[in-house]
């Protein structure tokens, strides 16, 4: 046992501290937040107010668990585990998208040992790892002009792309979205020849293009009432009774919060005015009981976070470290501006989690097991040079 306690500080002395510390403030104060935020719905179900705070509190855990064993396997030998990872997780969600029950409109729910999961949380740092490990693998080859990129391009969009077109079957298109982006940057700043992407692109966006056509032709298939009521985003206030009352009511509690807020679990949006407050729609809470004052750090340690995995992706000594922690500020980065662009209602509200802050199991075992990738990233960074000295 003092062996593990032994290994296991070893193993925390080697991360990056500025972004460890920084995480873990910014989940305490999240963990703290559901409690106020999630108390009209533990009410409602009859359960004690703590109900959703101890219900997070072990997704935390087990995503510490995960946490020490990505730790402590190299990068490198990410590579069968990985690749299993997504075969596993593309049948998990056909399985869904053939016989699994809607949830909020979408296909994308898993109940397992009393828990419920959604598996396409999972496949954002499955496919971050994927796309790393064939870009480093396949880099001379796609540098070179006189190879053949076909099939190699070929993996790459069937690792980036196969999911999301499962997703967007199971009408969830806020995660669809996501991959998609994350796939994006981590494409364009692939070492692929520009006119490879140019015409993949080109491709991908005709297919695109065509099965959007053909899906949305018939729209009572693809999108419920609900989702097609948070597409018409614009002017919440006047469409108020037709889907506007979620934006509109958090309008309302972020301008209630005025400078420095009406005080912490005084909140009087979170009852019954805002749908699931302590989730999706956590921020307009923490903005009406803190003020934006106080919610200007929450901005300041977004920036503080991705900066740091950013420029541990510039040290990092090998390039699917590189990629890989591109990879997840993309991840973090799109959670953060979908989220929010629902919440100021300048984007769909697709049901998105705001990182650190929001309610959700499957998230933020995801998210925590992606932080993980970063500081291992940074603990080969480190130990490379460590050796050269």
């Amino acid at each position: 046992m003092k062996l593990v306690m032994k290994k296991i500080k070893r193993t925390v002395n080697d991360m990056n501290q500025p972004l460890l510390t920084a995480t873990i403030i910014f989940f305490i104060f999240g963990l703290l937040n559901i409690v106020t935020a999630s108390s009209r719905e533990a009410i409602s179900l009859d359960v004690t107010l703590y109900h959703y705070f101890f219900k997070q509190l072990q997704m935390l855990l087990i995503g510490l668990i995960a946490t020490i064993f990505i730790l402590n396997f190299d990068t490198e030998r990410y590579y069968k585990i990985a690749f299993t990872g997504f075969v596993l997780i593309v049948a998990i969600l056909l399985y869904l998208l053939i016989s699994g029950e809607a949830n909020r409109g979408a296909l994308n729910w898993i109940n397992l040992f009393g828990f419920t999961f959604q598996p396409s949380e999972f496949a954002k740092p499955i496919i971050i790892v994927c796309l790393a490990l064939l870009f480093e693998k396949n880099y001379n080859k796609l540098r070179n002009k006189n190879s053949k990129h076909n099939e190699i391009i070929g993996k790459i969009i069937v690792a980036g792309c196969l999911i999301p077109a499962i997703i967007f079957l199971q009408k969830d298109f806020g995660t669809m979205f996501i991959i998609l982006c994350i796939f994006g940057v981590m494409f364009f700043a692939s070492p692929i020849l520009r006119i490879e992407k140019i015409k993949t692109i080109g491709l991908l966006t005709g297919v695109a293009f065509v099965a959007g056509l053909i899906f949305f032709s018939i729209n009572g298939f693809i999108l419920s009432k609900a989702q097609l009521q948070r597409l018409d985003f614009l002017n919440p206030c006047k469409k108020y009774e037709h889907g506007g009352y979620q934006i509109c009511n958090g309008f309302i509690a972020i301008n209630d919060g005025g400078l420095l807020g009406i005080g912490i679990g005084k909140s009087r949006q979170k009852y019954s005015y805002i749908p699931e407050p302590h989730t999706d729609s956590v921020f307009p809470i923490i903005a009406e009981e803190y003020g934006y004052l106080k919610v200007i750090p929450i901005f300041i340690a977004y920036i503080f976070i991705l900066y740091r995995i950013l420029d541990l992706a510039s040290k990092a000594n090998t390039l699917r470290g590189r990629y890989m922690c591109l990879g997840v500020a993309t991840y973090i980065f799109m959670h953060v501006l979908v989220n929010l662009g629902g919440i100021f209602g300048v984007m769909p509200l697709t049901g998105v989690p705001l990182p650190f802050l929001s309610y959700g199991g499957s998230f933020t075992i995801s998210l925590i097991c992606s932080l993980a990738l970063v500081q291992r990233v940074h603990i080969e960074t480190r130990n490379q040079k460590i050796i050269i000295k």
